[in-house]
């Protein structure tokens, strides 16, 4: 069975980067992130889950994304590659912070997110 709970570390991370690098379209208001313990996935680190625009005017609410870290894989990283991971999550999330979610190429790929990476490094 999966487990989830509220992960405020990896917020205040998520928060850290958002204030360091260009990605000034992610409302952190409306990004929540969860850690999850037994998930059966193999190869997945971290995800990201937004609220799709018809559950948006379901439940009568704005945008929302959530960043799940897979506590098995993502805790045993550095530092330095979690911070990698949450970039390339956030990378996903699109301009129009509508809901929807930006697909790996031509978006999101190792050497955009070494970079923006690189910019987070700079801006210390």
């Amino acid at each position: 069975m999966i487990r989830y709970e509220l992960a405020r570390d990896v917020s205040e991370r998520i928060g850290d980067i958002l204030r360091r690098v260009e990605m000034t379209h992610v409302d952190a208001s409306r990004v929540t992130c969860l850690r999850s313990k037994g998930s059966r996935s193999r190869r997945i680190i971290a995800r990201c889950h937004g609220l799709s625009k018809i559950m948006q005017l379901a439940l009568n609410q704005g945008p929302h994304y959530v960043i799940e870290v897979i506590s098995e894989r993502f805790d045993k990283l550095s530092r330095e590659d979690q911070t990698r991971v949450l970039i390339h999550e956030l990378m996903h999330i699109p301009h129009s912070f509508g809901g929807g979610f930006r697909t790996h190429k031509p978006y999101v790929t190792r050497q955009k997110v070494e970079r923006v990476y690189q910019e987070f490094l700079r801006a210390r």
